[in-house]
């Protein structure tokens, strides 16, 4: 899912209102099963609770402002985008597995395939990253990619760092230093509740987006910043709102594009050219090093 561009420039101020209203209105009504859209009644009256104005919103009249008017045509369109779009798109874990297995048969993969941290019978492949780092691999050819960094992603200037990011990311392409595209996943098939760490992953990708925000700012270098997510029910049956401020963040521009679940069998081997592309480009014209290594495989031994 790409973001809408109708939203894309918009100002802190219409965010600081949709992130209001989602709160307290509520991201979705209980016993639908499906994200809400919210009413200006429901509005004004969440509004008048927290004793702030609705005059920006609509006139008394009931009659919306142009400000208004583009809210709820975020709402619209976030709401139906998750209901008619992502909720088709996430996998259980059986799903997610058939589609694991069916493409590791057709591709003569010698990327990683890392395991869960389960136990027992919850011991499986990570279906969704694995189908990341085929698909990656199947379609960059022979350019470098690191499928399992351990260190800091870094971007240099004249040889030397320049900014460095605070988490590390699940997958750099090419590598860690001076990367064309970075991403995050986060795969919950055997989660049974909403908890803490899943919540903070979302605040994760924000916090990453954030900085790679002020690093174009400052430098005008654009690295892709790509978010995978899958589990039917730890996203949709139980995290709806979360999914919700996922949405907000890609239009927030904190993120490129957030890939739900199955999408990634069609959407990723676009992207992996894409990028592809652009790292040839790149390594023709760029002074600094387009090919680094892992910076900080060391440090992960000592943190260990």
């Amino acid at each position: 899912m790409k973001a809408d561009k109708r939203f894309l420039a918009q100002p802190k101020e219409f965010w600081a209102n949709v992130r209001t209203i989602s709160q307290t209105v509520g991201y979705t009504k209980r016993g639908v099963g499906r994200v809400s859209v919210p009413t200006l009644e429901e509005i004004r009256r969440a509004f008048q609770t927290l004793k702030l104005t609705t005059t920006h919103i609509a006139a008394d009249d009931g009659r919306l402002t142009k400000f208004g008017e583009l809210l709820f045509a975020y709402f619209t369109h976030r709401a139906k985008s998750l209901n008619d779009f992502a909720r088709t798109q996430l996998m259980n874990k059986d799903e997610a597995a058939i589609e694991f297995e069916r493409l590791k048969e057709s591709i003569n993969s010698k990327c990683p395939l890392p395991m869960n941290k389960q136990k027992g019978e919850k011991r499986k492949f990570n279906f969704l990253t694995c189908m990341v780092n085929m698909l990656v691999e199947a379609n960059i050819g022979n350019v470098p990619c690191n499928y399992d960094p351990h260190g800091l992603t870094t971007v240099t200037r004249n040889g030397v760092p320049f900014r460095t990011l605070s988490r590390r990311v699940d997958g750099a392409f090419p590598s860690i230093v001076n990367p064309v595209a970075i991403w995050e996943i986060k795969e919950y098939y055997y989660t049974t509740t909403f908890g803490s760490r899943v919540a903070d992953g979302v605040y994760e990708t924000l916090v990453d987006g954030m900085e790679l925000e002020e690093l174009k700012a400052v430098s005008n270098r654009k690295i892709y910043h790509i978010l995978f997510v899958d589990a039917y029910y730890t996203w949709w049956d139980l995290g709806r709102s979360y999914l919700c401020r996922l949405v907000d963040i890609l239009h927030m521009g904190f993120v490129d594009e957030v890939i739900f679940g199955r999408e990634v069998l069609k959407r990723l081997p676009k992207l992996a050219k894409e990028w592809k592309t652009q790292y040839k480009q790149l390594k023709a014209t760029s002074k600094e090093p387009i090919n680094g290594g892992d910076i900080a495989n060391k440090s992960k031994e000592v943190e260990e």
